[in-house]
């Protein structure tokens, strides 16, 4: 559906998200030479409203097609973009984008399902192909992609095997807003002792739901500190997340891509458990992937 040569002169790539949405003009070398974010994720768009959001990223960024991931291929967004199962690639992502329009394609997601599991992700394949196509991270390796829903991917020839969500964030956003730790936990999070005594915690015994109970009684008696309390309960939740990734047997070094502040977490976790870890900056990544799943529409 779409044509090649106005894709070839350049496009517009979005990362829209549940709550906020990243925008980029794309050139026709490939490289970003504009964007925007704001908080138009796709819950505050009204029924019907999506024809206008994508105008308004137009006004901004110009009139050129529009390559779109993440939740706006989810059944909350604008069209629904099934999901692609493993193993997938570049290739097969950009073999079953979606239309919305004639100059609106959406990426799908991807989905696993194997060993008595099912498992599914948006917008994080894009970040974790683009590392790959970058040349950014071993093709046959295993990856961390921290966030709401942490994603580890087994990377095989440089497509995604297979892969496992661990609800860590969630989880910790939600005992910081409704559990009995809450009034503990709204300090900053740091990779400090607290932080690395949680993760040596849930490394050495499978006891998270006790060990959580545990944050408040070990302030209620004196035997640990209250503004320690939200860096070790995030080294508890962030530890057994690491356990899980690291039964997977592939590779030595870890790479951890997403924000920052989320990796540098993961890659004190990893640490702790005595492996390596890199870690990528999932913008670097998404832009490093969506050129190449454009080069491919034709």
């Amino acid at each position: 559906m779409g044509n090649s040569m106005r894709w070839a002169d350049g496009f517009i790539a979005v990362d829209w998200g549940t709550t906020n949405r990243r925008a980029y003009r794309i050139d026709a070398s490939g490289k970003c030479v504009d964007e925007f974010e704001d908080h138009k994720g796709v819950l505050a768009v009204a029924p019907g409203g999506f024809p206008a959001a994508v105008a308004e990223i137009r006004q901004r960024l110009g009139d050129h097609p529009l390559l779109l991931a993440g939740m706006i291929g989810s059944n909350r967004g604008w069209k629904e973009a099934r999901y692609v199962p493993c193993p997938a690639g570049i290739d097969e992502l950009a073999q079953n984008l979606v239309w919305a329009g004639d100059r609106e394609a959406i990426v799908p997601g991807v989905s696993y399902v194997g060993n008595g599991r099912a498992d599914v992700m948006r917008g994080e394949e894009v970040q974790l192909l683009g590392a790959v196509a970058a040349g950014l991270v071993d093709p046959m390796s295993l990856v961390c992609h921290p966030g709401t829903h942490n994603k580890w991917a087994m990377l095989r020839h440089g497509a995604i095997h297979s892969f496992i969500s661990v609800m860590t964030g969630e989880l910790f956003s939600l005992l910081k807003d409704h559990s009995i730790l809450s009034d503990l936990l709204q300090g900053p999070v740091e990779v400090n002792d607290a932080f690395k005594r949680g993760v040596q915690q849930s490394m050495e015994h499978e006891t998270l739901p006790a060990d959580l109970f545990g944050v408040r009684a070990q302030v209620l008696l004196g035997q640990a500190k209250n503004e320690d309390a939200a860096s070790y309960t995030s080294g508890l939740l962030i530890g057994a997340d690491v356990r899980i990734g690291l039964t997977q047997p592939f590779g030595a070094v870890v790479t951890i891509i997403g924000r920052p502040d989320l990796t540098s977490l993961y890659a004190a976790a990893v640490t702790e458990h005595g492996r390596s870890a890199t870690q990528l900056d999932g913008e670097q990544s998404f832009l490093a992937g969506i050129p190449e799943i454009a080069k491919r529409i034709s």
